[in-house]
């Protein structure tokens, strides 16, 4: 498998089962922030130590290509396999990890800095990155259309 297609030169890139559409799409925006916020956390993954935030990073990771793979497959009859697997009891198991970490830490009464271990510091790249995909998902949520409500919105 080639790592290029050569077809997306005139900005235009193809959807799964969708045809092509520009690279200026909202929806390629969105992929595309998913996509980079997958690479963040492989970065920073590479500097944590410790063995259960890796797994944690690893398991998130996975989550997020489900993501990319909703997002570029606007149509759901075409959203089949393990690909396309992003069950809500995955979102709450996240929550639920994220919640435990929590109950760790000091109470916060102040925004934080980006700094710490090599590791702490580098997550919040990706952090920073979430919340850039999220805004460049909602507007697709918010428009209601056919194929790109992603699943666990309508929770």
């Amino acid at each position: 498998m080639k790592i290029y297609t050569r077809t997306g030169d005139a900005g235009g890139t193809s959807l799964f089962g969708s045809g092509r559409v520009s690279k200026a799409s909202p929806r390629v925006r969105a992929f595309g922030e998913v996509d980079e916020l997958n690479a963040w956390i492989g970065v920073a993954r590479a500097h944590v130590e410790e063995r259960e935030i890796q797994l944690a990073l690893e398991r998130v990771q996975k989550d997020l290509f489900a993501l990319g793979a909703l997002l570029a497959t606007p149509d759901p009859r075409r959203r089949r396999g393990e690909k396309f697997a992003l069950p809500a009891e995955r979102i709450a198991a996240l929550e639920g990890e994220i919640d435990a970490w929590e109950r760790e830490l000091p109470e916060l009464t102040a925004f934080i800095l980006p700094a710490g271990s090599r590791g702490g510091s580098l997550l919040h790249a990706p952090r920073a990155r979430c919340r850039r995909a999220s805004r460049a998902i909602a507007p697709l949520e918010a428009a209601h259309l056919p194929g790109t409500v992603l699943p666990h919105a309508q929770r």
